[in-house]
């Protein structure tokens, strides 16, 4: 079939690496010069598995009312009047309900421990490099209470097949020695031995110039203006300009945007933009930062050490589409660093990014078809869309395929 993808983010990229290796003729649009310019530019560059609880969890309606007036918060609500958003916010509140946040770290953990399978089977077929680390993921606790319940999500995620360890602190440290000059008292951590870390940009891009080489046509610089229906299917994609391009069948995978351009087809998604923020330190011969890669739970921060640059990446505000850096949160970043690693670099150099994850209440992604029976989606993956790339790319493959996914899908199927 002729397919036309609509993102070259990383969840867009790897949907037409798959796709292109099940045989169809896939072109895939994309506003920005190139791949990876967005979501995928900056992220914190980990594969990991081991970090399926979602935000929407028992523990979290507490902390947003604790964290309510700081601007440094992980977690920060900028409300709007904008219905969908609170709307959105009853939704994220339903899905803290215990049961339900079992069944959406089930649903995370099948796809992102699927997707990690593949990765590593096209990182063999192909040889692609991207700065990756497979040296595991380690989440650190400073917290007793935040340790004891880090305990008990372990014990439910190995349950579902994720091998999540509890560390005693003294084991931290021999994971990860950097941690012994930080000015901190690490209670302990848990440790995922098979997580990876790299770098989600240089990744897309390389796996987009393979895709160009088997045949996918990749056109940027292309703003999307609409999708238009015709008799109960999608009859093409308008782009800025008036010129219409024809195929057989769509994949939606504009992250965040995805909702705008849907809403005017009557397709309402649950979905909000989480910005996130990111700083990138250069790293010389005295350094003293983190190989492994690491998971600050208490502040929402992940650390991932990509070449000779420290990726420091995390927190999440919800203020819809504004884009721009707030420099209070990008010290934030820093002031929690200079407190862990207090030599890992020169702060003065630090580069500061921000972009918008697309957020589903349950952090459980949407993929598959929709009513309109050519149209599929492949969005909302929230903080794992590098984690979730290649499942969510294998299974859309599938779909489109008319073939029965590895993995039960049920539960990522668009309402």
């Amino acid at each position: 079939m002729r397919l036309i993808i609509l993102g070259a983010g990383v969840v867009g990229v790897t949907a037409a690496w798959y796709l292109s290796e099940a045989g169809h003729e896939v072109t895939v649009i994309d506003r920005q010069p190139c791949a990876a310019q967005e979501t995928s530019f900056a992220n914190g560059g980990q594969i990991s598995v081991s970090h399926a609880e979602p935000w929407a969890n028992p523990t979290a309606p507490l902390k947003v009312l604790e964290w309510l007036g700081r601007e440094d918060a992980p977690l920060l609500w900028r409300w709007r009047a904008d219905l969908r958003q609170w709307f959105w916010g009853l939704h994220f509140l339903r899905e803290c309900m215990p049961g339900r946040t079992r069944a959406n770290i089930s649903a995370i953990l099948r796809l992102a421990l699927y997707s990690r399978v593949n990765l590593r089977a096209l990182r063999q077929s192909t040889g692609i490099s991207y700065d990756h680390l497979e040296r595991g993921i380690l989440h650190l606790y400073f917290d007793e209470q935040e340790f004891a319940h880090a305990a008990e999500q372990a014990e439910l995620m190995r349950e579902f097949g994720c091998e999540r360890i509890v560390k005693s602190a003294g084991e931290c440290h021999q994971l990860e020695p950097a941690l012994v000059h930080g000015k901190l008292r690490l209670v302990g951590g848990t440790y995922t031995s098979a997580d990876e870390s790299g770098d989600a940009c240089l990744f897309t891009q390389k796996l987009a110039d393979l895709c160009a080489l088997r045949g996918v046509e990749f056109r940027f610089d292309q703003p999307i203006e609409a999708l238009l229906e015709e008799g109960g299917s999608i009859r093409g994609v308008r782009l800025r300009g008036g010129h219409v391009l024809n195929a057989d069948a769509y994949i939606v995978a504009l992250g965040s945007y995805s909702p705008l351009l849907l809403r005017p087809l009557g397709i309402n998604l649950a979905l909000q933009p989480g910005k996130g923020y990111s700083a990138t330190l250069p790293l010389d011969e005295k350094s003293i930062a983190p190989t492994v890669s690491l998971i600050d739970d208490q502040h929402k921060l992940v650390f991932s050490r990509l070449g000779t640059r420290l990726r420091i990446a995390g927190t999440a505000e919800f203020a819809g589409y504004d884009t721009s850096l707030n420099h209070v949160r990008c010290q934030a970043l820093l002031n929690r660093t200079m407190q862990l690693f207090p030599h890992a670099g020169n702060l003065a150099k630090a580069e500061f990014w921000t972009g918008l994850r697309p957020v589903t209440p349950g952090n459980v992604p949407l993929i598959g078809a929709t009513r309109y029976g050519n149209l599929y989606l492949n969005t909302g993956h929230g903080t794992l869309g590098w984690t979730m790339a290649c499942g969510s790319g294998r299974v859309i493959a599938d779909l489109v395929s008319g073939r029965q996914p590895e993995i039960n899908v049920t539960e990522y199927a668009p309402g």
